[in-house]
C-alpha cells in the first residue's frame, strides 16, 4: 500500500469513529466518561490530524489536535478513576 491511501483510509477511519463516538453519546448508548468513548474520540481526531496534516489542511488539524488531546486528558483521567 502506497503512502497516500494509507493517509486517507486514516482520515476516513477518524471520521468514522468521531461520528459514530457523537451517535452513540447522543442516542444514550454510551455514556461521555466511558473509556470506548473517548478511546473513539481520540483515535478518530489522530486520524483526521494526521490526514488533514499531510494535506497542508491547518485548521481542520489544529481542531482535531486539540480534540485529541483533550480526550487524552479525559482517558488519563478514567484510568485513574479506575485505580483509585
Amino acid at each position: 500500500m502506497t503512502k497516500r491511501p494509507m493517509i486517507e483510509w486514516l482520515g476516513w477511519y477518524g471520521v468514522t469513529a468521531t461520528i459514530l463516538a457523537y451517535a452513540l453519546v447522543s442516542f444514550l448508548i454510551l455514556s461521555p466518561t466511558s473509556l470506548l468513548y473517548q478511546a473513539l474520540n481520540f483515535t478518530g481526531a489522530i486520524g483526521v490530524t494526521i490526514e488533514t496534516y499531510y494535506r497542508k489542511d491547518y485548521q481542520p488539524f489544529w481542531l482535531n489536535l486539540i480534540w485529541a488531546f483533550i480526550a487524552l486528558i479525559a482517558i488519563l483521567s478514567i484510568i485513574r478513576s479506575l485505580y483509585a
